[in-house]
């Protein structure tokens, strides 16, 4: 069980591990804010660069999503952990950069599901080999694709979740989801050869 499902668990009970943390940020505490920045800097970073695919537009995503985290902080309630609640604030902030830059999102149409070859090697090099590679090629996809691909890969999001994230349809959701992984297996065969993603 990952850290995130443990304190999702905790969460669902009441208890989060870190709300003495939170509570002293409610009450404008700089070195608890500090301390909550210094827990979840890295991952917050890393899904606002899984999303913008840029270094310093990730870096301000994240840092303004902890500003507007620390003047919002009494809207968490703590129904989910602090760990979701930020994240949701990055995934959000990211999208709404994306959206200034230009209008995204344009496929409607029903797409097909892939079909994944089974998995004949098992060494954990070999999975990490390909787990990179597999990151690699979806920082190199279109917008659109690397989004729906963060999203649900890298973030965990489900298709109902990404719905409402992205103000689509379920259906939509799943069309562009199987669209992009239908380019990034095409992306692996050009630039990987003989690349298998298992």
């Amino acid at each position: 069980m990952s850290l995130e499902q443990k304190q999702n668990k905790l969460a669902d009970h009441g208890i989060n591990i870190h709300q003495e943390l939170i509570d002293k940020c409610r009450e404008n505490d700089r070195k608890a804010q500090y301390d909550i920045y210094k827990l979840y800097y890295k991952a917050m970073y890393n899904t606002a660069l899984r999303i913008l695919n840029n270094a310093d537009d990730a870096e301000d995503i994240m840092q303004e999503s902890f500003l507007d985290a620390f003047r919002k902080i009494d809207t968490y309630h703590g129904g989910a952990t602090f760990g979701s609640w930020m994240k949701r604030i990055v995934i959000n902030k990211s999208l709404d950069e994306l959206r200034k830059r230009k209008d995204i999102f344009s496929i409607d149409k029903e797409g097909t599901d892939i079909i994944t070859e089974e998995i004949h090697e098992d060494p954990v090099e070999v999975l990490s080999y390909k787990v990179e590679k597999i990151r690699s090629a979806i920082a190199d996809l279109p917008e659109q694709y690397r989004i729906i691909l963060s999203l649900h890969l890298l973030e965990g999001y489900d298709h109902e979740e990404i719905a409402e994230i992205l103000s689509i349809t379920y259906g939509t959701s799943r069309t562009r989801y199987s669209r992009a992984r239908q380019k990034l297996l095409a992306h692996l065969k050009t630039v990987y050869i003989n690349f298998n993603v298992n």
